[in-house]
């Protein structure tokens, strides 16, 4: 099940040539190229998603900082996958609240979207042909976005998912899916 994100976007990460300045993945405000990671329903590695089409001026992405996403009642839920970026490899918590009111913690790990081989076994949803900076594109030096998952081992429904409180970390889409 793909969830809109939109209404917790606070971030953007895809910019246009004449919307460079507005790019925010990094202190540095570099971003990615509009079109680098496809828009609207989307099939990564078996995985549906609902991306949302940026302009380079509205926000496009979820810059983490411990917002809680709230999921439809009843979420049953084995897998949770996100299409992420991160400025440096990261290493987080996710924290899981279930219907039951437990809150279990699970590991959220992406590397780095510089040039490189996924650290912990991710897979490549998107790599972008150049990157922009907020004065000038360097074309020979690509970005990544990430596909990971997370395990939800409860076996009972899925209230919210609260995101770790880290600004390097860039979420685009999240879908859960559910296979008992």
């Amino acid at each position: 099940m793909p969830l809109r994100l939109t209404e917790l976007f606070n971030n953007v990460a895809f910019t246009g040539p004449d919307t460079l300045g507005n790019g925010r993945l990094n202190v540095w405000g570099n971003s990615l190229p509009i079109g680098t990671l496809p828009t609207g329903r989307i099939r990564v590695s078996g995985v549906e998603f609902d991306v949302a089409a940026p302009d380079g001026v509205v926000p496009d992405n979820v810059r983490c900082t411990g917002q809680l996403v709230h999921l439809p009642d009843g979420t049953a839920a084995d897998w949770l996958h996100l299409l992420v970026t991160s400025e440096r490899r990261c290493e987080e918590t996710v924290h899981l609240h279930y219907a039951s009111g437990a809150v279990d913690p699970e590991w959220i790990r992406v590397s780095d979207f510089w040039p490189a081989t996924g650290h912990f076994g991710e897979v490549l949803a998107a790599r972008s042909a150049g990157m922009h900076y907020p004065h000038h594109i360097q074309p020979d030096l690509g970005g990544q976005v990430w596909s990971v998952r997370v395990p939800a081992v409860r076996r009972e429904p899925l209230r919210s998912v609260r995101l770790p409180d880290n600004a390097a970390l860039h979420l685009f889409a999240l879908t859960v899916e559910g296979v008992r």
